[in-house]
């Protein structure tokens, strides 16, 4: 395993960046220490293929340095990185067995074969795949071969870091529960340092220790999964994250007054002065899971239109309509809710403020 570190490292694939824009990955200083686990979350085309690459030596960066424990491997091949790559699709031989899948890394290694069945067997087990080591990759189902595919990404115990590239892709929901839990337990065992790149939330906080968040070639955000729900540094980290997203309604200042459109919103007097003194576009943000009903003219309440009800078995999820803004509310199943006027509270203790996208008061 490896502690790994960026520094100052960036890269743009045109070589010449004029601008920020211009960066698929833009400047950055990042530590990913010795055994832990990591997810990089964002949409499709945020940059988060390209970090995975140049940390595992397929793309070099246009600028910056990678290093594993200290030494500068920026330059350096793959082969020389001692990195394991799980990749989105299955990559295996098709003609060998599951045991010869699995024992291949090793073997080429040189490694003894007692040791090489012991590791086989070992990760087999964790795996689920002990009954299917003598049957060829080629008869077995698509869960299976990438079963196989993440096993041989585990089985070497020498390796600096393990990278999985949406390796859950062809696996079916069940499945993907299964084998997110099955991962959890391998890393607790064997404390490899993990680095998990999806686009889907449910995965990365299931997953990860440490999540980092990415859009349009940048990290918004790490941190663990808890943090970014409740404490998001940014908007895009608040809408991303959560079923639905964070509420976001903008904001302006009429003297000692907080408005959302037309309303006046009460808040605290810290929060009134931090909003006073931030320059830029003003938003606050709460999510679904605190908008509470609230009585008229309560403290942080607003005047709302309540215009869909949907029941959902564990809670109830209502839209409502504040100023033109549509506004998600969940609340519990046996809170009775109609459609029609209601005040909702939306500035209360889990309310984030924020000025030009980025959070008040870190």
């Amino acid at each position: 395993m490896a502690r790994i570190e960026f520094r100052n490292l960036g890269h743009a694939y045109s070589g010449r960046p004029a601008s920020l824009k211009d960066y698929a990955l833009q400047p950055m200083n990042m530590v990913w220490e010795d055994g832990g686990a990591y997810a990089l979350l964002g949409p499709s085309g945020c940059g988060k293929s390209t970090l995975l690459n140049i940390i595992s030596g397929l793309l070099q960066p246009s600028e910056g340095q990678v290093l594993f424990d200290g030494v500068d491997m920026t330059r350096m091949a793959t082969r020389d990185r001692n990195i394991a790559q799980v990749f989105q699709f299955p990559v295996l031989y098709d003609t060998m067995s599951v045991f010869d899948n699995l024992a291949f890394p090793l073997r080429n290694r040189k490694m003894a074969e007692r040791e090489v069945q012991a590791r086989v067997h070992e990760i087999a087990e964790m795996l689920d795949l002990s009954r299917d080591l003598k049957q060829r990759a080629a008869g077995l189902s698509a869960d299976a071969k990438q079963k196989i595919s993440l096993g041989r990404g585990l089985v070497r115990k020498d390796v600096a870091a393990i990278l999985f590239d949406e390796p859950l892709t062809v696996i079916d929901p069940h499945m993907k529960w299964e084998l997110r839990q099955k991962l959890k337990e391998i890393h607790h065992q064997l404390k490899l340092t993990l680095i998990y790149v999806t686009h889907d939330q449910v995965e990365a906080l299931t997953f990860a220790d440490e999540v980092v968040v990415m859009t349009e070639g940048k990290v918004v955000q790490q941190g663990q999964p808890e943090a970014l729900f409740l404490r998001p540094d940014h908007t895009f980290v608040g809408y991303f994250i959560g079923s639905p997203g964070m509420n976001f309604c903008p904001l302006s200042i009429e003297g000692d007054a907080v408005m959302i459109g037309r309303q006046r919103v009460q808040v605290e007097p810290s929060q009134l002065q931090a909003l006073k003194n931030a320059n830029g576009e003003l938003k606050l943000g709460i999510r679904p899971e605190f908008v509470d009903l609230a009585a008229a003219g309560s403290p942080g309440a607003v005047n709302a239109e309540i215009t869909q009800v949907q029941h959902l078995g564990t809670s109830q999820l209502v839209t409502a309509q504040v100023e033109g803004m549509s506004i998600k509310a969940r609340v519990a199943p046996e809170t009775r809710v109609a459609v029609g006027p209601q005040w909702l509270s939306l500035a209360g203790a889990q309310t984030i403020y924020f000025s030009n996208d980025q959070r008040i008061g870190r």
